[in-house]
């Protein structure tokens, strides 16, 4: 097998789709989401990895397919990884820079799975059978009908958990929150991100106003940059409320930073990223080392054998654009069942198969 495990081939394709409504959160506003896909072949198997990022990611992935990933033995992954950080020294480590090696990454670790024939999972060394999911979006643009629609729609699916977004107007958070609660009902667990938009004060005020409506997760009430920010604010937030944060992290030493901090009670981290599924599992490992529960960020398709294989791993992200674009986009995306998603174990690497016909009309 690993005579005939040279890369090949490798491709890297943009694809950009509008969402279903006006969308925002506490700091930004978007219409569309840009896939940026990277698509390898070594000894006759064919995989694929992905990141969400701008288009210009795709320039600087296909110059590390070119240079760097392309002839080597994909079971020489770890080599592979530590060349394409070393070609983006001067790049800087993080931003589009790692957002392409994230994407290479991940399809690395798609390849190697196909290659021996086994569903990524069994590779990396499963620990669970399958990973609750909580449901995302209750984006700031959306009116009450639209939140209750969406919250109590996946309610109705079994999904224990929602969150929703906050901070555009945060006079009107409070009631929004109310809005969320009275749509999911008391048995079902109400998070809030508010991606940095509150200060720390307001922050402190706010979570003890959501707290009446049980919120149990307050995620980047500030900029995950503010670290002694982060920790005021998990220091007087109700008990029993999570402060979560991590999905801007690129590098093992951010998330190491945050831990040392004392910044969250629950950290985040993102495939699409953070290097790619092999920096996840650092982050899984730091997570170990210091007890702490971890979540991923968005893209739950490409996080669904990574947490099943992380210990510490306690839930996933199901975002609501993400999630329809890799249903729309993938044969083999595994639908959430009473709340959780499990991998397809009769599929070899990721379970996933471009619907490249279907696709078409979005690529760039």
């Amino acid at each position: 097998m690993l005579q005939h495990a040279k890369v090949t081939r490798g491709s890297v394709s943009v694809y950009k789709i509008p969402t279903d409504a006006p969308e925002a959160d506490g700091t930004f506003s978007w219409d569309s989401t840009t896939m940026v896909l990277v698509q390898l072949e070594a000894g006759g198997k064919r995989a694929l990895g992905y990141t969400y990022a701008d288009p210009s990611t795709a320039r600087l992935a296909d110059t590390l397919l070119q240079e760097v990933a392309i002839g080597q033995n994909a079971f020489d992954h770890g080599a592979i990884w530590l060349a394409m950080l070393k070609h983006v020294r001067n790049l800087g480590e993080t931003g589009i820079a790692m957002m392409a090696i994230s994407a290479i990454d991940n399809a690395l670790w798609d390849l190697r799975a196909r290659l021996l024939d086994v569903p990524l999972v069994s590779l990396i060394g499963k620990v669970r059978d399958a990973i609750p999911v909580y449901g995302s979006g209750g984006f700031t643009t959306y009116t009450d009908e639209q939140l209750t629609r969406q919250f109590s729609g996946w309610a109705e699916k079994g999904f224990g958990m929602m969150k929703m977004k906050v901070g555009t107007d945060p006079a009107v958070d409070p009631h929004r929150v109310s809005i969320a609660r009275i749509a999911i009902g008391n048995g079902t667990k109400l998070f809030v991100d508010a991606n940095g938009a509150y200060t720390v004060t307001e922050a402190i005020r706010l979570a003890n106003a959501f707290s009446e409506s049980a919120v149990e997760w307050i995620e980047e009430p500030v900029s995950s940059d503010n670290l002694v920010g982060l920790n005021q604010i998990r220091k007087r937030v109700p008990v029993g409320m999570d402060v979560a944060a991590g999905e801007y992290g690129y590098t093992a030493w951010y998330f190491r930073r945050m831990l040392d901090a004392q910044a969250v009670t629950v950290l985040q981290a993102d495939a699409t990223r953070c290097g790619g599924i092999t920096g996840f599992l650092n982050v899984a490992a730091l997570c170990w080392a210091h007890n702490l529960p971890l979540s991923s960020h968005c893209g739950p398709s490409m996080h669904l054998h990574v947490c099943c294989a992380s210990p510490r791993a306690i839930h996933m992200e199901f975002f609501h654009d993400h999630a329809r674009i890799e249903r729309m986009f993938f044969d083999g995306f595994c639908e959430p069942v009473s709340g959780s998603m499990s991998p397809d174990l009769s599929r070899p690497g990721m379970g996933l198969e471009l619907k490249k016909e279907d696709v078409a009309a979005f690529l760039v």
